[in-house]
């Protein structure tokens, strides 16, 4: 199976990447735009062209959220002439004022934001238009790099000893970008062979977190594991933000229907910030040491 995906720098795409890397069935070829025209879909043939999502479109320019809409109904137009399957990833954030309960793939997003409703217009028209396609629902996504890396900037910031702020009042289930790529690559390979269960997914991490608390729980353990390597590192405050006061937003996305047609389960986040951690502080810890003396002959 051969994927093209679009945005080479963003974090979902090297996730995909990696994920492709390490399987025999695999091949994925990435671009570096945002766009495809006809004459390069033709060109590379893929079995399914992957738009990652804009991670956070609340706090996007609007000539950037209009940009990436705009970007996703020339690729939609392009995909449906060649009869590509399309495969767009989407930030929860579209359900904007959140639900009580967790959000089935049925609820479509109704948002107050202009920036927003361009999204889910976008979205309107794909159905309406295109069946062949995938709309994959995502918690917030983070990563170590990339683009849109929550996690990477996180770490960043802590280290250099600046703030960082995080909403008590918004609860979410955060979604690591390596899940994310290996949920689709499964769900795409049982498309290949047959399965056509197009339409809309959810897709994000277990246990709904407030992003103050997760944001929290993300310094305690980066300086758990620098004291560890005997670093002393004073890393930047956590600072709680107050957004909602009278009615607490959650976005908890229901995965039930991922699971029901491809199998596919949600990963714990806690275990994935884990590993990330300590893959960063492998590398990290790496960079600090003197070299190796060279052996005498």
């Amino acid at each position: 199976m051969k994927l093209l995906i679009l945005e080479a720098g963003h974090c979902l795409s090297l996730s995909l990447a990696r994920e492709a890397n390490r399987r025999s069935d695999t091949e994925l070829v990435i671009d570096a735009g945002s766009v495809i025209d006809g004459e390069r879909l033709a060109e590379v043939a893929p079995d399914a062209l992957i738009i990652p999502p804009l991670s956070r479109p609340i706090l996007a320019a609007p000539a950037e959220v209009a940009a990436h809409a705009e970007a996703v109904g020339q690729c939609m137009d392009v995909c449906r002439v060649a009869g590509v399957p399309l495969v767009w990833c989407v930030s929860d954030q579209l359900y904007e004022d959140g639900f009580a309960e967790p959000i089935d793939e049925h609820v479509i997003p109704r948002p107050r934001d202009e920036g927003l409703r361009r999204l889910v217009v976008a979205g309107d028209r794909i159905r309406a238009e295109y069946p062949r396609h995938l709309i994959v629902r995502l918690g917030p996504l983070f990563a170590l790099e990339g683009g849109h890396a929550w996690l990477g900037e996180l770490i960043d910031t802590l280290v250099a000893g600046r703030e960082v702020r995080g909403e008590v009042d918004v609860t979410c289930c955060p979604t690591s970008a390596d899940a994310v790529a290996m949920s689709l690559i499964g769900m795409l390979q049982q498309q290949h062979c047959g399965a056509e269960a197009w339409g809309s997914y959810h897709l994000a991490g277990t246990e709904p977190i407030s992003v103050y608390t997760f944001v929290s729980m993300v310094r305690t353990q980066l300086a758990t594991r620098l004291e560890g390597l005997g670093e002393q590192a004073d890393l930047g405050k956590v600072k709680a933000m107050h957004h909602h006061h009278d009615h607490p937003l959650r976005r908890v996305l229901n995965c039930r229907r991922v699971l029901e047609v491809f199998g596919v389960h949600q990963k714990p986040w806690r275990l994935e910030v884990g590993r990330m951690l300590d893959a960063w502080c492998k590398a990290n810890h790496r960079a600090h040491e003197p070299p190796e003396e060279p052996s005498p002959s």
